[in-house]
């Protein structure tokens, strides 16, 4: 049975959550592998929405086992808020599993991703302060603290203290901030001890079992390819694997597990923070999608960069990633405009690229190359098959399709959760 990698095509903000809810009823496990709760998936059900920042979004569908694993970074105290809103609207939380190897987001790791932020000044990158670069930083340098630690008080002291010793000279020293206090932290973590109990386990022997059981499970990226910490638009990007290679180190599964990986892109593009945009729009057009995508970030609220689609980033997303199937989303947004322009190669210093340039000062200066496609002017958000579109919006599909490496397997038509029109099955 299959396991299957959902990831984002663009620099997030696609929709990853309408797509995982679509496969929702069908898998058994949806997996959280990267990310902490600077991402964030808005999912429309009825009349009621729902924002989820940290957990996965298949914690919304009944009977699915929501899976934080080991390549997240666990703001723990996020973690509780985040449950105890959904359980006071009635949703089941019960089957939340989180990896004893995840690492946690301290709060001297938010105090120093606001700081440095703000000493960076021009050359700030975008972060949202949530402490997300520096708990990673510190996985990475060795120093930093995992779920299991909690568990641990002897230990637990013994890697803040050792974390805080190098943390507060610069603090101190560098940013003129006050020193923190090696106790206040290892409280405040020990205080969420029990609570937590009970959801960790070894997440990556969890999700072998399940394969082995013939179970499906779906591997969930937060983020986005452009915004992968190898392959995105470096250093704009976010600390972790956002592509499909990041399910594998980030839970624990082996790569021969995967059998097919959905890339999630918006019918346009956006994008939150700074950062190289090459179809990034400064005029009217930009704030009509703004305003008719209601593009302003989940978790932070901040309007998103608004632009046309840009082809050569989807192909370069089917091939990073080995997409099988794109879900284009927001295709509704398009809905009463003459004409769509459609990014199809850039000009990097008069000369045609048709693919995104490795270098980063190339892929800054490029230029989009547009081709014009048809609008329509018909309202579409209640058509559930591809036949019942307007022709003109069936061809800007298929020219998307024909453009992007892969093929269109379903289209969002609306905000709600019933607003899909399924060309091919996503699960065979």
């Amino acid at each position: 049975m299959p396991a299957i990698v959902l990831i984002g095509a663009q620099w997030g903000d696609e929709g990853k959550g309408k797509a995982t809810d679509l496969l929702g009823s069908r898998v058994d496990y949806v997996v959280k592998f990267n990310g902490g709760n600077n991402a964030g998936h808005t999912v429309v059900i009825g009349d009621e929405k729902y924002a989820l920042h940290l957990l996965p979004s298949g914690i919304l569908s009944p009977g699915v086992t929501p899976v934080i694993a080991n390549g997240v970074v666990v703001d723990v105290e996020v973690l509780f808020e985040e449950l105890d809103a959904l359980m006071e609207r009635g949703v089941d939380v019960s089957r939340l599993k989180v990896s004893l190897n995840a690492h946690v987001i301290t709060a001297y790791h938010r105090t120093l991703d606001k700081v440095t932020e703000r000493f960076l000044g021009k050359r700030q990158i975008g972060t949202t302060g949530r402490g997300i670069g520096p708990a990673y930083a510190d996985k990475i340098n060795r120093v930093g603290i995992r779920v299991q630690d909690l568990f641990d008080e002897n230990i637990l002291r013994q890697k803040v203290e050792g974390a805080l010793d190098q943390k507060n000279h610069m603090l101190v020293k560098v940013y003129n901030r006050r020193a923190i206090e090696a106790e206040e932290i290892v409280t405040e973590l020990l205080s969420y001890a029990e609570r937590l109990r009970p959801m960790v386990t070894d997440t990556a022997l969890l999700l072998h079992q399940a394969l082995m059981a013939g179970k499906n499970v779906l591997f969930e990226g937060g983020q986005a390819t452009m915004l992968d910490v190898d392959h995105g638009t470096y250093p704009f990007v976010t600390s972790s694997n956002a592509t499909s290679g990041g399910a594998v180190t980030g839970s624990g599964i082996a790569p021969n597990r995967i059998d097919r990986v959905i890339a999630v892109v918006k019918a346009y593009t956006t994008r939150v923070g700074s950062g190289p945009f090459p179809t990034e729009l400064f005029d009217e057009s930009g704030e009509y999608l703004r305003a008719n995508g209601f593009e302003f970030g989940t978790t932070t609220g901040r309007p998103r960069r608004c632009g046309w689609y840009d082809a050569p980033i989807a192909r370069y997303t089917a091939r990073i990633n080995g997409v099988t199937d794109f879900v284009l989303t927001k295709l509704d947004v398009l809905t009463g405009l003459a004409e769509i322009p459609v990014c199809v190669a850039y000009s990097v210093d008069g000369v045609r690229v048709d693919e995104v340039p490795v270098s980063q000062s190339d892929f800054h200066h490029a230029v989009p190359i547009y081709e014009n496609l048809p609008g329509w002017t018909e309202d579409i958000t209640g058509v559930r098959t591809f036949e019942e579109l307007p022709q003109a919006a069936q061809n800007y599909v298929l020219a998307l399709e024909a453009m992007s490496g892969s093929r269109m397997s379903a289209i969002g038509v609306g905000p709600g959760r019933e607003a899909i029109v399924v060309r091919h099955d996503l699960i065979d």
